[in-house]
């Protein structure tokens, strides 16, 4: 059965929760947060849609494939880690090329590497994942 209450409040409350998890990813360099629980809250907003409207919706606001969202996340996530190996460096080091003052976010200074690039590998391989889960278990119905 279709809400229209929750399809018009579906509306406001997945912008927010995007936004939410975009402030999520960007956090966890210095404080609790990160790419995992940026993706789970993320996902957690198309899930929304699916249960507000249909699958066919939720996978029309995503916009592309989930499959090739974890993949080109993965990619990301190994580009990183590999990264250091070009500049005589151990796998997985953390390489950093600035920072962005952010504290007017609540974010403090954003620091730009390979960490951060790491962190948006896992936020969309997490968000892929979990989203084909959702929409295949969403399809069986």
């Amino acid at each position: 059965m279709i809400s229209v209450i929750l399809q018009i409040a579906t509306r406001y409350i997945v912008p927010l929760q995007l936004l939410l998890s975009v402030f999520l990813l960007l956090r966890g360099h210095n404080q609790p947060g990160g790419g995992f629980i940026g993706g789970l809250t993320a996902a957690g907003a198309f899930a929304l849609y699916v249960v507000a409207c249909d699958i066919r919706t939720a996978r029309q606001k995503l916009g592309i494939n989930p499959q090739i969202l974890a993949a080109f996340g993965l990619l990301i996530a190994l580009i990183s880690a590999f990264l250091p190996l070009l500049f005589d460096k151990p796998l997985l080091t953390g390489m950093w090329d600035g920072s962005l003052p952010l504290q007017w976010l609540g974010l403090g200074d954003l620091k730009l590497g390979t960490p951060l690039l790491f962190d948006v590998g896992v936020y969309l391989v997490v968000i892929g994942i979990t989203l084909q889960i959702v929409f295949t278990l969403a399809e069986e119905d």
